[in-house]
């Protein structure tokens, strides 16, 4: 398992599309949203395939993570954990004090083994219910 910054955003949009737009019915239009040329791209390898990204950029002072997934073929190989730590690394290397995230209501308990910590109301974003979280760095 190999995670690395990255500047190839079309690779990093093209698992997003697998991911968000045909597995999971968002659209185009939603996940496009404008903040990749703002973002920190990572993408995690098995072997030499990228099978997972995660971006991260700066909002009111934290750092926010987003956009992570995996390929269904690669899901149990701790590519989502990988790619977070190498989310929560970066802030932290930036002294970034806090990082923030939208989670999916089914991927709450991932994200707080991380430490994360739910606030707020539940919220639809492109037809899946999410809550935000975060973590002080």
């Amino acid at each position: 398992m190999n995670v690395v910054q990255t500047t190839d955003i079309v690779t990093c949009q093209l698992i997003r599309k697998i991911v968000f737009t045909d597995e999971q019915g968002v659209s185009t239009e939603d996940e496009v949203d404008g903040m990749d040329e703002h973002s920190v791209h990572f993408l995690s390898y098995v072997e030499d395939k990228a099978v997972g990204t995660a971006r991260v950029f700066i909002t009111n002072g934290s750092a926010k993570i987003g956009r992570v997934c995996v390929l269904k073929d690669a899901r149990g190989t701790y590519q989502g954990q990988a790619l977070i730590q190498a989310c929560l690394e970066w802030a932290r290397a930036e002294s970034h004090p806090r990082a923030v995230l939208g989670a999916q209501l089914d991927a709450l308990r991932f994200y707080e083994g991380f430490g994360f910590k739910a606030y707020g109301d539940v919220f639809n974003d492109a037809g899946i219910d999410h809550r935000m979280m975060e973590l002080f760095l």
